[in-house]
């Protein structure tokens, strides 16, 4: 039987609904930084029982600002205007941190990145995230295919 780990999480914890729109979009990237991390924690693990060092490596790889970057550059076109908002709001953020080894462009576009999957996380569209997750694949598949060919 399938479950719907969320909806029970916030059920047995009498959880609140809240007005996501009032949230500050670093409150959305911390939220979205959580979600983005353990989807690719889940995706890891599934290929198999490995060292965890290993699991560290490879998630790490994909986590880190650079590769979130990246991964948001792929995809923005295929953003709706509400979703280009909310990166927007989140990559214009005024944080008063930056990461350890990452440009302050990609810090940037992270936090957007972040901001936007604690958006669509909090806002129970994970069909959306997953189906941002697979565009940013074909995409990245593309490019290494145009670049071979070029």
């Amino acid at each position: 039987m399938e479950t719907d780990l969320i909806g029970y999480f916030k059920c047995r914890l009498n959880l609140s609904k809240q007005d996501i729109r009032r949230y500050s979009p670093l409150t959305l990237a911390y939220i979205g930084d959580a979600v983005y991390d353990l989807l690719i924690r889940t995706e890891v693990v599934s290929r198999g029982n490995a060292p965890v060092n290993h699991y560290h490596r490879q998630v790490s790889a994909v986590v880190k600002a650079e590769a979130q970057s990246r991964l948001i550059q792929r995809i923005l076109e295929g953003l709706t205007e509400e979703e280009l908002d909310i990166y927007h709001r989140g990559r214009n953020a005024n944080s008063h941190t930056k990461a350890k080894n990452a440009s302050l462009g990609d810090y940037h576009r992270a936090t957007g990145f972040e901001a936007l999957l604690g958006y669509l996380y909090l806002t129970e569209q994970y069909q959306r995230i997953t189906d941002l997750l697979l565009l940013a694949r074909e995409n990245e598949e593309l490019a290494l295919e145009e670049g071979r060919e070029g």
